[in-house]
């Protein structure tokens, strides 16, 4: 459909950057445009930063997110009879959760169409950590993406070129301009990939801590806030977990290693330094359940997805996936070239780490991207040795490093070497989940910044 000459798209930015509220159908103009390229990046990226600056309304980010799920095709992957859900990480360092989760979920007899993302910024991606799986294929069609379903109960896969293609251009568009945090967009950009889902349920891992692309835990709600309005309004039943990244989560960070460290735990195996993935996992899956009325409560959902995992049930549907979408997991190896032990230069309590830099670490190492066509490496990557709080000699490793290229090594290193703090006294323990919002809990309040 070509844009509306009555909308002036000029005059629509005039009167965001004046702080005026648009109605849908300016919103549904711009939206068009940014799909079949016919307004400018100069203009779209004005618009975005307009809202950046001023905000939006609620019935505004409500018409963003449905102009942007309606501006390519949908996905249905509902069967008469079945429940379909997913769920989603606004990202973080040593997040795997979601292969445990798909998994558990497809166990208890839900289908999950789980779209995931490569690694942004300092944050890693499922979707190269699946890749790290010889032979895993990623990129499916409506139909091979319905089929694994069909037969697994879940498929982890890369978004489609015609799917929410205006999210893909504006994307782009904000991080050119610095403008990935806005929590509008940032809603507008994960609730219109997901509601082009078909969902009947989802459930949303909202970071905070020194990790989050939203350090501030204010911040995170609001945003969290944002994204179950949109989603209730959209009919989707939703729920987000406010959840600390004030440290890596797990024991590994990279791709290869990740996989390895996620199929240890759906085995059964455990390792204390993985505990947190485990138990949040099994929380984010029970939310899951409980939406989907498998289970009465969250905390009878977390149950049930605890026996799938101890009983083999998710591991088995984990297996039957990578099977499926042409993965050979006897494959799997974690062989990096070069290994380096970060050591800590004193006695004491490990008090603090900036995440964020833990991940611009991993990235150098060789895990991560700086564009968007850069390779990554299987092998790269660090492991924890010890979590916040631990007591340390002087001497200890806290993390090991794995690189192909030794060279790597050296700015990792320094970038480790300001990001850990070591105190004479240990700090207040931080829990794993802060807070849960749902429709029952929502304010008025919640589209006010303030």
């Amino acid at each position: 459909m070509p844009n509306s000459p009555s909308l002036d798209t000029r005059s629509i930015i005039r009167r965001k950057r004046d702080g005026e509220a648009l109605t849908p159908e300016e919103i549904a103009h711009i939206v068009r445009g940014a799909a079949d390229s016919s307004i400018d990046d100069a203009q779209l990226s004005a618009f975005l930063m307009a809202i950046f600056l001023r905000g939006m309304e609620p019935a505004e980010v409500h018409a963003l997110t449905q102009s942007m799920r309606n501006s390519g095709a949908q996905l249905d992957m509902r069967r008469p009879g079945s429940r379909t859900a997913d769920k989603h990480s606004t990202g973080g360092v040593g997040d795997k959760t979601s292969l445990l989760i798909a998994s558990i979920a497809a166990a208890a007899g839900l289908r999950v169409p789980m779209l995931a993302g490569r690694a942004l910024g300092h944050t890693g991606g499922t979707i190269d950590k699946l890749e790290a799986i010889p032979g895993y294929r990623t990129t499916l069609s409506a139909e091979e993406l319905r089929r694994v379903i069909d037969q697994c109960g879940c498929s982890i896969s890369g978004q489609s070129a015609d799917l929410v293609p205006a999210d893909r251009r504006l994307y782009e568009l904000r991080d050119h301009i610095g403008a990935v945090e806005s929590p509008y967009l940032l809603c507008a950009s994960i609730m219109s990939k997901k509601l082009a889902e078909g969902l009947d349920a989802l459930v949303l891992d909202v970071k905070a801590g020194s990790g989050a692309f939203l350090p501030d835990l204010a911040a995170a709600r609001f945003l969290a806030g944002l994204m179950v309005e949109t989603g209730e309004t959209a009919g989707v039943r939703t729920a987000a977990l406010l959840t600390d990244m004030s440290q890596p989560l797990g024991r590994f960070s990279g791709n290869s290693i990740a996989v390895l460290e996620s199929l240890a735990l759906l085995r059964g195996e455990r390792h204390p330094a993985s505990d947190d993935v485990r138990e949040l996992s099994l929380q984010l899956a029970g939310w899951m359940l409980h939406l989907t009325d498998i289970a009465a409560t969250p905390q009878d959902g977390r149950a049930r997805a605890e026996a799938l995992l101890a009983d083999g049930s998710a591991l088995r549907r984990f297996e039957q996936m990578v099977a499926l979408q042409g993965g050979d997991l006897a494959a799997l190896k974690h062989n990096p070239a070069h290994r380096r032990e970060f050591r800590t230069p004193r006695s004491g309590y490990l008090f603090s780490i900036d995440t964020t830099a833990v991940g611009w670490a991993v990235q150098r190492l060789g895990a991560g991207r700086t564009r968007p066509d850069e390779p990554v490496s299987p092998h790269a990557g660090l492991e924890v040795h010890a979590k916040i709080g631990a007591q340390l000699r002087a001497g200890e490793p806290v993390f090991t490093l794995f690189a192909d290229d030794p060279a790597r090594f050296d700015g990792p290193e320094r970038l480790l070497a300001e990001a850990v703090v070591i105190a004479d006294a240990p700090p207040r323990p931080t829990p794993l989940v802060h807070e849960v919002l749902t429709r029952d809990t929502l304010t008025p309040t919640v589209f006010t910044t303030t």
